[in-house]
């Protein structure tokens, strides 16, 4: 399994967004040029997140992009549904009709679980726990430096 590039960007976006939260709207370009994202393409998945409440946007002149939500209130599990939809590992996990042994199957409850342990983890972690970590990242970096 790999991530789609549109995922990628989306959280890349949305944690940028995090980082500024509260510091009023960011635009566009600035959010696009900081995580190495084309703006067009940004664009559409702002236009994504916007329509499901996890980004607000503002127009005008200081107008762009914030949080729908505090960054502890955002999870990664609602990020991917929302960027790559429900994350399966088989077709039969959605639809038992697409495998004749999807009844049978023992590698079936495998899917299943494992399909639930990745979307427990996504929806355990927040917006605020990646800041968090990376701070932590970049305070043991600045140590070992020294």
């Amino acid at each position: 399994m790999k991530l789609s590039t549109r995922a990628r960007y989306g959280i890349h976006a949305m944690f940028e967004l995090a980082t500024r939260y509260g510091q009023g709207p960011q635009p566009l370009k600035s959010i696009a040029e900081s995580q190495s994202i084309p703006e067009q393409y940004l664009e559409q998945l702002m236009g994504l997140l916007r329509r499901e409440g996890l980004v607000e946007s503002v127009r005008g002149a200081q107008g762009g992009y914030m949080l729908g939500k505090a960054p502890g209130q955002i999870t990664m599990g609602e990020l991917m549904h929302v960027l790559e939809g429900p994350i399966l590992l088989a077709d039969c996990l959605t639809d038992e009709r697409g495998c004749e042994r999807s009844c049978a199957c023992p590698t079936r409850v495998v899917w299943e679980r494992l399909s639930k342990s990745i979307d427990d983890v996504l929806y355990a972690v927040t917006l605020q726990d990646m800041i968090d970590d990376q701070r932590r990242m970049v305070d043991k970096a600045g140590k070992e430096t020294q």
